[in-house]
């Protein structure tokens, strides 16, 4: 991996990752077209952690004030934190047991282009159906379980995270700006915890390959800056907007990824 090939991975990961259009996918197709090779998904899930940082910047004061009602053991706190929890079970019961199945996933275009097209169809689903632009301010236990499940999905390439969850959040009913608040907030131990699981199987072998350096320190960069001047823009737009329109986006990549794989571009890689 070069640097500019590191710088590139990070500006995609740090543009799409809180998109309704998949980072994972998007970092797939881009590793294959550009030829791109990685040790594993490190590298794909180190950049996601980038973005942790993006989340903290624009919910820092949120988590610190949770963290401090859940240390008070104040009830509205606790109860937060608990259905952050029960969301977070399935991605990561789906990360442990399914760990190898994943990176397959990766190293195939096949996987990246059918979870564009799911997500896709997903928001096509949704492009005529009324949601309030009032609700709730956070899920019940069984509404943060439905999204933890829809999170766990977000774990095969070309299925958007933020939004397979930020589109089951609004169906039970929360308000636009909660249901992103959540989907964020959901992310973090998910993310984190992948992050240092992956980064300790690293240093376990002796860590990055040579020449990996700097390409990664700068593509941590680039999708650490980049998310977070994506998130702010995505709150903006919530405030008016729905995700349809993303979904023509998402179609017309899995068309695109179909007729790589059609027309046999980088066969060894497909």
């Amino acid at each position: 991996m070069t640097l500019w090939q590191g710088i590139l991975l990070g500006l995609v990961q740090g543009l799409t990752e809180f998109l309704p259009v998949s980072s994972d996918g998007h970092l797939a197709v881009i590793g294959h077209v550009a030829g791109v090779h990685t040790p594993g998904v490190f590298v794909e899930v180190a950049l996601h952690v980038a973005t942790l940082g993006s989340i903290l910047v624009v919910y820092g004061r949120r988590f610190w004030q949770l963290a401090v009602g859940v240390f008070r053991r104040q009830p509205d706190a606790l109860r937060y934190a608990g259905l952050l929890i029960i969301g977070m079970i399935p991605a990561g019961l789906v990360g442990v047991f399914l760990e190898h199945l994943i990176e397959r996933a990766f190293d195939s275009l096949w996987a990246a282009g059918i979870g564009f097209l799911v997500t896709g169809a997903l928001l096509w689903s949704t492009r005529h159906r009324s949601l309030p632009s009032e609700g709730a301010a956070q899920p019940t236990p069984a509404g943060a379980l439905i999204i933890g499940l829809a999170q766990a999905l977000a774990l095969q390439p070309g299925v958007s995270r933020s939004g397979i969850t930020i589109t089951a959040a609004r169906a039970l009913r929360m308000t636009r700006e909660s249901a992103a608040r959540f989907s964020f907030l959901l992310s973090l131990p998910v993310i984190a915890g992948a992050g240092l699981f992956k980064g300790a199987g690293v240093i376990k072998e002796g860590g990055l390959p040579p020449g990996f350096a700097a390409p990664f320190f700068w593509g941590f960069v680039a999708a650490a800056v980049s998310g977070y001047v994506v998130i702010w823009w995505l709150l903006a737009y919530l405030r008016r907007r729905s995700f349809a329109l993303f979904m023509w986006y998402r179609l017309a990549v899995a068309a695109l990824v179909f007729t790589l794989v059609a027309t046999g571009l980088r066969p060894s890689m497909i």
